[in-house]
């Protein structure tokens, strides 16, 4: 949760490591050497800058007196390229392949907070959190499915244990959303051509921000060739129409969007690109993003590192921007089955683009993005008996509410007894996902109906709305582990009228129509 639920590969997301000083040692070297405090050149002169390491992306995050033209200035000067610069928020995107690139411009208070770079292996020409493969349904699963259904039901639908959950299935006699609210989806692609999403689809509001800078020819927001379907999935469980083909959406009236952030091959997420996506859906008007994945390379990014405190900079001024502008934003919490107000975690798999090395982490200083920057809804997952999902993080205080996003374990009483999410996915077919990553977006579609009842409702009071509304749900006394085996909830904690599986408890569909 870049991954995906971890579909990032997120629906069940990958743990990072941490020890700050071997982070460090996996980025390119930095000399003693640093520009002047004025902004002149100094030995970071053009003609001057090292040019001999990897080619590496940056962020430069402006402090409130700099402009863009200066800091552009400076970025030529220390050897940079500039991709783009965001003046609405003070973040300059660069590529440099000087080894110091980052310290130059670090010793330039004058214009800048802080500066990093997004990744620890070198750029390559062009390339989730969901846990575990697609699982495709067949033609003969289809049409048992179908024959089950009942009047006013999608064919597939007595497949949407999901839908039943947060009663949207209910939501839907009343009101489908509208057509004015759009929800963004920040993932792997869209496939617009499947016939269950094309009727909802936006192509005025989709594009491609892979690399920083966004793309909106045409069908650049669709998956790569060698791409995922995680965020077709995603898109299905948001807003697929009550058009009596496949399955229904949470909110079918509304509009989705495509935002592609991830890299081709890899399906990596890197700040560049999340900060373009989220930057894209504030200037087009959209009202609700879903962020089902992690920003690689980092699964925590720790502001007592150089580097990673200039990702957690950028991003947040990105989601900040866009929240003022009247987005909200939705993430999952992860796949990592872990607890993120916990006092210490153990990080075994980042950077997740070169070689990963175990750290221990403070999670109140080193933050999973977007999933738990201020602002941000932080989604844990749910299963058919209403039990945490087995590989859901969780936290008290950190996450928000709760929604289904499968859990194989909990075995529910429809034709396919497919514990996971139905969706759609590419090629126009269906298949079942499980993870935070499939949680997320059943929460962006109850805030997309939300949104279409109470249009001029801002972010912080969908959220509010959103809270209020669920349904609580106190600490189990066992959930599922790993293995399918019941356990002890030990790790469940209670206060405040939340819990640490559920937050405020599983969203309500209906009670956001009424």
């Amino acid at each position: 949760m870049a991954h995906l639920g971890s579909a990032r590969r997120r629906a069940l997301a990958v743990p990072v490591g941490l020890v700050l000083t071997a982070s460090l040692a996996l980025l390119p070297s930095v000399s003693a050497s640093a520009a002047p405090l004025d902004g002149t050149a100094g030995t970071a002169t053009a003609s001057k800058a090292a040019a001999d390491g990897p080619k590496l992306s940056y962020v430069a995050n402006l402090n409130a007196y700099a402009t863009v033209k200066a800091a552009k200035k400076a970025v030529e000067r220390a050897g940079g390229t500039v991709v783009t610069a965001y003046e609405q928020i003070g973040v300059v995107v660069a590529h440099s392949q000087n080894p110091d690139f980052a310290r130059q411009l670090r010793a330039q208070r004058g214009l800048f907070v802080s500066v990093g770079a997004t990744r620890t292996a070198p750029m390559s020409a062009v390339q989730t959190t969901e846990e575990g493969a697609t699982q495709r349904l067949g033609e003969a699963d289809a049409a048992k499915a179908a024959a089950q259904a009942q009047e006013g039901q999608e064919p597939l639908e007595p497949n949407q244990w999901d839908l039943r959950t947060i009663k949207a299935d209910e939501a839907h006699k009343i009101n489908d959303g509208s057509q004015d609210v759009t929800v963004g989806i920040i993932d792997t692609g869209v496939d617009d051509t499947h016939p269950d999403l094309a009727p909802n689809f936006s192509k005025s509001q989709s594009a491609n921000c892979v690399g920083g800078v966004a793309d909106t020819t045409e069908g650049a927001w669709r998956p790569y060739a060698d791409g995922s379907d995680h965020g077709t999935h995603v898109a299905g469980t948001i807003g697929a129409p009550r058009n009596g083909i496949g399955i229904s959406g949470v909110a079918p009236g509304v509009k989705i969007a495509a935002i592609k952030v991830s890299e081709p091959g890899t399906s990596l997420f890197y700040t560049e690109a999340v900060v373009c996506g989220f930057m894209f859906a504030a200037e087009k008007g959209i009202e609700v993003t879903n962020n089902s994945y992690y920003v690689d390379p980092w699964l925590f990014n720790c502001k007592t590192d150089d580097d990673q405190k200039a990702l957690v900079e950028a991003i947040g001024r990105a989601t900040k921007y866009a929240e003022r502008k009247g987005t909200l934003h939705v993430a999952s919490a992860g796949n990592s089955n872990q607890d993120l107000a916990a006092a210490s975690l153990e990080d075994t798999t980042s950077p997740n683009d070169t070689t990963p090395v175990t750290r221990t982490i403070d999670p109140k200083v080193c933050l999973d993005l977007p999933t738990q920057l201020p602002g941000v809804v932080t989604v844990s997952a749910t299963g058919d008996q209403g039990l945490r999902s087995y590989y859901s993080s969780y936290g008290l205080g950190v996450v928000d509410v709760a929604a289904p996003g499968g859990d194989k374990w909990q075995v529910p009483a429809t034709p396919d007894a497919n514990g996971r999410v139905l969706s759609t996915v590419l090629g126009g077919g269906y298949g079942y996902k499980q993870g935070t990553s499939m949680a997320a977006p059943h929460v962006a579609g109850v805030a997309a109906l939300l949104k279409s009842a109470h249009p001029s409702a801002t972010p912080s009071q969908l959220q509010a709305m959103l809270k209020a509304q669920s349904t609580k749900a106190t600490c189990p006394a066992q959930i599922y582990d790993a293995k399918g085996a019941l356990i002890n909830a030990t790790t469940c904690q209670a206060k405040w009228g939340q819990t640490g599986y559920y937050g405020y408890g599983v969203v309500d569909a209906l009670k956001a129509v009424k």
